[in-house]
């Protein structure tokens, strides 16, 4: 155990091409849950928490560590099980995560492990599948299923964020050109999906949306069997990085060494942000990254890329 606690911090700067590290863990019973390594700051044992009045009640409350207060959210709880008696709260793990711009716990039973995987091996949760509202993906491992959480889900849901664009970033030259273009958006968070899917319909543009990279691809050569050039479709493709089966790296490598896609504007859209490999996003030859999720932000980028393409066009 120490070990994995010891490690953590290093490793979140591991990025593979198609692979993910999880650390798993478990809430109340003996499933077994993951989330990414590449998004998590450290792991502790439960420090002594702080009541803030009017918290939401998945918000067990704040912790204060190396210098920062940090909300700690119960896991259990938020994902609909029962929440952890008061009396055991001593005894859980903190994993202090950052997604979205934002640093925030979560309070997990116990943590297991690191495990490292390709994203082939991860797929997306069965329907029906009762939990699958706040699962972004499945696998298995030693015979056991597990299952990795949707943590934007849980965000949107305890501190909903703002999903519209401010009226005076879209004038009617903003509409006008972005009417001519249509997007492609791929990620496998529904919520993530719908908010970049609001902010992009606000400004005018045509929406296509894929739930991973494998999708993505196969939609995008469908595209181009006649030979012709992407852009005659698709004017730019704003990825997630991290998805089940294929990962935004991946897609975007792919697209860029293919003759017929290698013209495709590609923004990588991810809830990394301050640890965000900036040499991988590179390597992999996108053309743009932002870190998720503000709309006033990626509205503004997205009509001044379309407005480039536009001109570029003549």
């Amino acid at each position: 155990m120490s070990g994995v606690l010891d490690s953590v911090n290093q490793r979140t700067q591991l990025v593979g091409q198609n692979r993910l590290e999880l650390l798993l863990f478990k809430l109340q019973g003996e499933q077994v849950y993951g989330i990414n390594v590449f998004k998590v700051k450290e792991v502790l044992q439960c420090p002594k928490l702080t009541q803030m009045p009017q918290r939401h009640p998945v918000v067990r409350g704040v912790a204060h560590i190396r210098g920062e207060t940090i909300p700690i959210m119960d896991m259990s709880m938020a994902t609909g099980q029962a929440a952890v008696p008061e009396e055991n709260i001593d005894g859980c793990f903190v994993i202090i995560t950052e997604y979205n711009r934002k640093t925030q716990g979560f309070l997990v039973r116990g943590v297991e492990r690191i495990v490292n995987l390709n994203w082939e091996e991860m797929h997306p949760p069965p329907k029906g599948a009762g939990r699958d509202n706040y699962l972004t993906a499945v696998t298995r491992m030693d015979n056991r299923m597990v299952e990795v959480i949707d943590v934007e889900k849980i965000l949107a849901e305890v501190a909903p964020s703002r999903d519209t664009v401010s009226e005076d970033l879209i004038t009617e030259e903003v509409k006008e050109t972005a009417q001519q273009h249509k997007i492609l958006v791929v990620d496998d968070s529904a919520v993530a999906r719908r908010q970049i899917v609001h902010c992009m319909e606000t400004v005018g543009v045509d929406i296509e949306t894929k739930n991973d990279g494998k999708q993505a691809y196969d939609y995008l050569k469908s595209l181009v069997e006649d030979g012709g050039d992407i852009t005659n479709h698709i004017s730019l493709m704003i990825s997630d990085v991290e998805m089940p089966e294929m990962d935004g790296y991946t897609l975007t490598t792919l697209c860029k060494n293919d003759p017929r896609l290698s013209n495709l504007y590609i923004m990588l859209h991810t809830s990394l942000s301050g640890v965000f490999n900036k040499a991988m996003v590179a390597k992999v030859g996108a053309d743009d990254f932002m870190a998720k999720f503000s709309p006033d932000e990626l509205a503004q980028r997205i009509t001044e890329v379309l407005a480039k393409i536009q001109e570029d066009r003549r």
